[in-house]
């Protein structure tokens, strides 16, 4: 339902951009978001977009990171600024609030001190 890529390896202070491709079933009726695992199957929302374009971030990665979505290609990117050691996790999309469709293989993040 979903595909997330563009995680890698960068040193503290660099930058990555996020992109997930959605199934349009989904993406055209609901706000998104971008999760971070925090343990096990637990999830924590770091930034999430209605479907006008409003933007709203976790108190973490408010200023560091800008979300956007593009509803005539389906994508949601998350540009990731000014990166810190304690934002390396597995970055997911999904719909926010989320109920459907299940949560897909994420990409990682990874964040050199």
């Amino acid at each position: 339902q979903m595909v997330e890529s563009g995680g890698g390896l960068v040193q503290t202070g660099g930058s990555l951009t996020l992109s997930c491709a959605f199934s349009r079933k989904y993406f055209i009726s609901n706000n998104m978001g971008w999760y971070r695992r925090v343990s096990g199957d637990q999830r924590e929302l770091v930034a999430w977009i209605t479907r006008g374009g409003s933007a709203s971030y976790a108190d973490a990665v408010k200023a560091r990171f800008t979300i956007s979505r593009d509803n005539a290609k389906n994508t949601v990117n998350l540009q990731m600024d000014s990166l810190k050691p304690e934002d390396t996790d597995v970055y997911y999309c999904n719909t926010w609030p989320h109920t459907r469709p299940a949560w897909g293989q994420g990409t990682q993040v990874t964040v050199s001190s």
